[in-house]
């Protein structure tokens, strides 16, 4: 069954409305970025969450200190990495929580940088932009990750809807996806009508 990650929650209500709804685990971002949000608000929406929601950090190229300082303060259950993090600063955190490291796709060249990480515990694609970590909303090529085999569980970000969130599944059997922008009224402010069809059309394929 693959699982919903919703990104990008800056408001308690979104949080418990995504959880409602059936998703599986809520993302809250700390890097540079229109959704980003506080430590102590995202303590706070973590503590309203019931059992068995994962809790994700996300975080493009931050200190060590930093990122074990929001696991512990939030009680965050993983760490997403979206920047140049190598598999030695991954490695770290293994004792502290679950690692996500986040892969920009612009062409075949990204299943050998994936191969190089061994201390995660799952790999995330997102669509590649010159400037930007992540939360574009671009698709990449789905083809390109199609019949690779690979060591970890793979998550697929980057402008699915409900409209080709079917399609993507069935080609590529993603352990999640992971969406942020397709079900926003604005960013950071999550749309219930868009929340519920994302993941109707999810659970209706599974």
């Amino acid at each position: 069954m693959t699982r919903i990650k919703i990104c990008g929650i800056t408001q308690e209500k979104d949080a418990v409305a995504a959880v409602a709804l059936g998703a599986d685990a809520l993302g809250f971002i700390f890097a540079k970025s229109p959704r980003r949000t506080s430590l102590v608000q995202a303590k706070k929406i973590c503590a309203a969450l019931p059992p068995f929601i994962s809790k994700v950090g996300v975080f493009v190229n931050a200190g060590q200190q930093d990122v074990l300082k929001a696991v512990k303060y939030c009680g965050l259950d993983t760490i997403q990495l979206h920047g140049d993090e190598s598999d030695k600063y991954c490695a770290f955190f293994k004792k502290y929580c679950k690692i996500i490291k986040a892969f920009r796709v612009k062409d075949k060249s990204v299943l050998k940088v994936v191969s190089s990480y061994k201390n995660v515990d799952a790999f995330l694609f997102d669509a590649y932009d010159p400037e930007c970590y992540g939360g574009t909303g671009k698709i990449f090529a789905h083809d390109l990750l199609k019949n690779v085999k690979f060591s970890k569980p793979i998550i697929i970000s980057g402008g699915i809807n409900p409209e080709n969130v079917e399609k993507i599944i069935s080609l590529l059997m993603p352990y999640a996806i992971d969406v942020s922008s397709a079900v926003e009224k604005q960013p950071g402010i999550k749309d219930l009508k868009k929340l519920k069809a994302l993941i109707s059309a999810v659970k209706m394929n599974v």
